[in-house]
């Protein structure tokens, strides 16, 4: 995945095969309320939510459960509320890791990162010490195999997407956060099928690690994502293609 981070890449291929689907309905649920709670029930005025609903959609959530978790952030229906929180800290080999949660919970949730993070061989850091390695963008994933990439890129280009890179057999189109709706869907217009699509955090700069080092690593970032209240988990991380592919078939 052309400057994107290797765990986003493996985190993409487990998702594929996680039969734990109450855990990903629980945390896609979280994000609607709060998308809700925040910018209101209507996906057309509210492209937070317009992005979870087809979060929600695209690992076939049913619709009562959308519209439920919708009316629970607007408190049409009683539900928890929710809080934001960002942790940050170092991995083996220094490796950043950026997480951001959704708790009802917080003393709950930072006792258990911590945990994760020590059981490890991780550091959790302060506010700040991280975050300002990664920067926010869209990112549209293609496939190299079906679709030329000239076809690509005149998409991409009309509709104010910021790059467009290959990586073996995948186009990885990036955007602004604010325009990755509408560039999504001008792919889908043309009928260009989409392997995958997010709103996520991009290293700027990427750490290599081998041996035990990786393996601790994948350890940590996995037993972070597991965690329920964990949207979303960023990192650095980069492996080398070998160890890379002796990952992704396990």
């Amino acid at each position: 995945m052309a400057g994107h981070s290797k765990w986003a890449q493996i985190k993409h291929k487990k998702a594929r095969m996680d039969k734990i689907r109450g855990r990903i309905f629980s945390k896609i649920t979280r994000e609607i309320i709060t998308a809700a709670k925040q910018g209101g029930g209507d996906p057309e005025k509210n492209i937070r939510l317009r992005a979870a609903i087809e979060r929600a959609k695209s690992v076939n959530m049913p619709q009562e459960n959308i519209e439920r978790a919708i009316k629970r952030g607007t408190g049409e229906l009683p539900g928890v509320t929710y809080e934001e929180v960002e942790y940050e800290g170092y991995g083996p080999g220094g490796v950043a890791i950026f997480i951001k949660t959704l708790t009802d919970n917080k003393n709950r949730t930072i006792g258990e990162i911590r945990h994760i993070f020590s059981k490890y061989g991780g550091n959790l850091g302060s506010s700040g010490c991280v975050a300002w390695q990664f920067k926010p963008k869209g990112v549209i994933m293609i496939s190299a195999d079906k679709y030329d990439e000239d076809t690509v890129l005149s998409v991409a280009l009309e509709t104010g997407a910021e790059d467009v890179k290959k990586d073996n057999n995948t186009y990885e189109v990036r955007t602004p956060p604010e325009d990755f709706i509408s560039v999504k869907k001008a792919f889908e217009e043309k009928g260009i099928e989409i392997e995958h699509a997010e709103i996520t955090m991009i290293p700027q700069s990427t750490v290599t690690v081998t041996g035990k080092e990786a393996e601790k690593v994948l350890k940590l970032l996995e037993a972070l994502d597991e965690m329920e209240e964990v949207q979303n988990v960023y990192s650095n991380f980069d492996i080398p293609e070998e160890v890379m592919k002796a990952v992704s078939a396990e």
